[in-house]
């Protein structure tokens, strides 16, 4: 079963950049864009009619600053998470954000790679679910939302192979071994193995034992950003 997607709201007092910001997450597999407003006022209303799931929040906007925003929607219940867009570097404002549950920042202007890496991540972190097994299993729930992405990468791996990696282990819904992995890239098997076990400690795969075949159970990997 695929998972549900992701509604997003886009809270942005720039017609033009909340255009922009709207292509982008319609771009991001998994995500939709629930509306466009700009202002707090328009926010509120559309979340008093609309299921979202995530806001993704200029903080400057005509009517007050976005964390005020925050802070009236948790009281009145809203637990639609954000992800805070903003041009402002103050740490302290940052700091308020983590308090009110404000899962990323965003720093203006940013591309579209950059927002499809906070959305990705994001989707990670909310797939995460179930009882964690130990202290491992909980940080990497919390990695999957704030380690960097992409993360400096181990000696021998490039940006490069990584994303046809991560491609490919997307794109197969029932998950990829190391040897099936290798096939479809045109690498190594053993490479293949060395960054399907990358994807596994930054968060962003799973792997199990594939059974019922002669001899050694082999790895099984799993996309599970979304």
């Amino acid at each position: 079963m695929s998972a549900p997607v992701i509604r997003v709201l886009v809270v942005e007092d720039d017609p033009v950049a909340a255009a922009a910001h709207a292509l982008y997450v319609g771009r991001v597999p998994g995500f939709a864009v629930s509306g466009t407003v700009h202002s707090m006022g328009d926010a509120r209303r559309h979340l008093d009619q609309h299921p979202v799931d995530l806001l993704l929040l200029d903080l400057y906007l005509p009517d007050g600053h976005g964390l005020q925003l925050v802070r009236t929607l948790r009281a009145a219940g809203h637990g639609a998470d954000i992800i805070a867009v903003t041009s402002a570097r103050d740490l302290a404002r940052v700091r308020e954000g983590v308090s009110l549950g404000v899962v990323q920042y965003v720093l203006k202007p940013f591309t579209f790679a950059t927002l499809r890496d906070r959305l990705t991540r994001y989707a990670a972190f909310r797939a995460t679910a179930g009882e964690a097994s130990g202290q491992d299993e909980v940080d990497r729930a919390i990695a999957a939302l704030r380690a960097p992405w992409p993360a400096a990468l181990p000696k021998g791996l490039t940006a490069a192979t990584l994303t046809a990696v991560t491609d490919a282990l997307r794109a197969a819904q029932g998950g990829l071994t190391a040897a099936q992995t290798a096939a479809g890239v045109g690498i190594s098997r053993i490479t293949a193995r060395r960054y399907l076990e990358h994807l596994v400690e930054t968060g962003r795969a799973a792997r199990a034992p594939q059974y019922g075949q002669v001899g050694r159970p082999e790895l099984r990997y799993r996309w599970s950003g979304h």
